[in-house]
């Protein structure tokens, strides 16, 4: 019978916590008329000044992305210093993410272009999942500064910088740089006639006496308008949709955390890592398949096109 007891033990366990977390939370406080067991939270959308060196503001979410960008250079440096022909377990498991990153780049673009791009698609990747992760362990939350006469923290020390717009913008821009710089390398001058286009359709149109011509340039160039427009539309995507599902994931995590306390946040936090993942592989995925694009050959689509 003891045994029997201490096999059921971690569930015992487990249904305790849950069943205290739920009885401290908002949602047993409120059904029990007891005072909730944590403050409500406070949701900050700006990030929060830290401290200011020379004029420099230093917020929580800028000292994230250092401690981000430290962890990988440790992690990686590490695991490669001593890179043996049997790899241990850290070179093995960082050996294991490089192989399945490029092998996903070279199933999209082939193996020239995968050479070519996987550096700065990798470090996005790596990047943006590691600081997602990293901003999932326990101090994020809990360490910080307190107001004269507040009983909690008011500004914290850290904050995943994904949830400061100005990092998904940065990333933002740095894809685009690679993309247009790609594109550019790949055809010179002629990666501008992705967007002007039917100039010579227009001009050969009215030479020749051709309204069909003219209206056919007329509305080639105005694709090509919008695919200029697309370019630059890309950086308001790419930022928003990292901004809003890290941001969201946070909020997420603060709300349960609240509600239940104990044990239902846990699979938040799962779902979280995957979250991290996920976000990381479609931004690379997706400035791997606009830099496809960029360096496709593009004469073939417009020759008929521009033809008079």
């Amino acid at each position: 019978m003891i045994r029997a007891l201490f096999q059921k033990l971690p569930v015992l366990v487990i249904a305790g916590l849950a069943l205290g977390g739920l009885a401290l939370g908002a949602v047993g406080s409120a059904l029990l008329g007891n005072e909730p067991f944590i403050r409500v939270p406070e949701v900050h959308l700006a990030p929060q000044e830290v401290f200011t060196v020379g004029g420099f503001v230093v917020t929580n979410t800028l000292l994230s992305a250092w401690l981000t960008t430290v962890v990988v250079l440790l992690v990686f440096g590490l695991g490669s210093r001593k890179a043996e022909l049997v790899p241990g377990r850290l070179q093995g498991a960082i050996e294991i993410l490089f192989e399945a990153l490029y092998g996903f780049i070279k199933g999209v673009v082939g193996e020239p272009y995968a050479r070519r791009f996987f550096p700065i698609l990798a470090t996005i990747f790596i990047f943006v999942s590691f600081n997602a992760w990293i901003a999932l362990l326990p101090f994020y939350p809990t360490v910080g500064f307190k107001e004269e006469g507040a009983g909690y923290v008011t500004t914290h020390l850290l904050r995943s910088a994904g949830t400061d717009i100005n990092m998904p913008l940065a990333l933002a821009i740095i894809s685009f740089v690679f993309v247009e710089t790609w594109g550019f390398k790949a055809h010179r001058l002629g990666y501008l006639g992705e967007f002007f286009r039917g100039g010579r359709a227009i001009v050969m149109g009215v030479v020749r006496g051709r309204p069909g011509s003219v209206f056919g340039g007329v509305i080639d160039g105005f694709v090509g308008l919008l695919e200029l427009m697309s370019h630059f539309i890309r950086l308001l995507s790419f930022t928003f949709r990292l901004f809003g599902n890290m941001i969201a994931g946070e909020i997420i995590l603060v709300m349960i955390t609240f509600l239940l306390i104990f044990m239902s946040p846990i699979a938040f936090y799962l779902l979280e890592i995957l979250v991290g993942g996920v976000q990381g592989l479609i931004f690379m995925g997706l400035t791997l398949v606009f830099a496809f694009m960029a360096v496709s050959p593009h004469e073939a689509d417009h020759k008929e096109a521009n033809s008079p």
